[in-house]
């Protein structure tokens, strides 16, 4: 893994010589700052500013990833005419595009029952945030007291046990967080590609550079599949050897900077 501003000049070639780029981001953490509570992620006027302006050139088509609701995702973006993928990919939507995986929908009255099932069970450990998404569930803990967490973590493998082994649903664990997803063979890595497809489609285009970033285990999807030379994979964190991202940058603030560069190129 490199810090991409040692390798800038490389970066900016392939940039140069595509005839299109694919930008594509995750949000928490990445596009803005992780914060105590998910509804305090506010992306910063200057961010948005940035993305807005990179989304109005022709040769950038551009698109934000989260494990949010789309309609969450989409309304803390607030740009129009780039692409939106929401519960880590499970529905997408943008120009040309309006998905969401048929089998997920299968999936909502279990997660429905399973997010109030939790809901009760936790009710009295103070600082939980339950986000009931339709198609999946987060459970954040990143408020709760330390000796509370174990708690958490035991009542969320116990009421999820029996399902999973039933094949009705999928565990994963996140930044402070425990996703419940549909059993599917499906990420953002699979949504990083639809997208992708599409644009490739639409456009006629033999080459798409792509680019994402991204700083959770959940984006880890996403990276496997945006390799070279085809695309760039970028970490947003400090430089780990765990991540198959092949580039880095330090933090969201060095995003910016990044956007900035960016916005010079093309």
């Amino acid at each position: 893994m490199e810090h991409l501003f040692k390798v800038w000049e490389e970066f900016t070639g392939d940039v140069k010589t595509s005839p299109h780029v694919l930008l594509l981001s995750d949000y928490d953490g990445t596009l803005t700052p992780i914060a105590p509570r998910p509804q305090d992620a506010v992306l910063s006027p200057d961010m948005r500013n940035r993305l807005t302006s990179l989304s109005k050139k022709p040769s950038f088509s551009m698109g934000v990833i989260s494990g949010r609701a789309i309609s969450e995702i989409r309304s803390m973006v607030a740009i129009e005419g780039i692409y939106y993928a929401g519960n880590h990919g499970l529905e997408i939507e943008g120009p040309g595009i309006s998905y969401v995986t048929p089998e997920a929908g299968v999936s909502r009255s279990v997660m429905k029952e399973l997010a109030g099932q939790i809901a009760a069970e936790l009710a009295n450990i103070d600082g939980v945030i339950i986000q009931d998404k339709e198609l999946s569930i987060s459970v954040h803990y990143r408020l709760v007291a330390g000796e509370d967490e174990r708690t958490v973590t035991d009542i969320v493998h116990r009421l999820t046990t029996v399902p999973c082994n039933m094949g009705k649903i999928s565990v994963f664990a996140g930044k402070k967080v425990w996703e419940i997803r549909p059993p599917l063979d499906w990420d953002k890595g699979k949504a990083v590609e639809v997208i992708a497809r599409e644009i490739k489609k639409m456009l006629k285009l033999q080459r798409l550079l792509t680019v994402f970033l991204g700083d959770d285990i959940t984006d880890e999807d996403a990276f496997k599949v945006v390799r070279r030379p085809e695309g760039w994979s970028i970490y947003v964190g400090q430089e780990t050897a765990s991540s198959a991202a092949g580039y880095y940058l330090k933090s969201t603030s060095e995003v910016g900077t990044f956007l900035d560069r960016l916005l010079l190129l093309k």
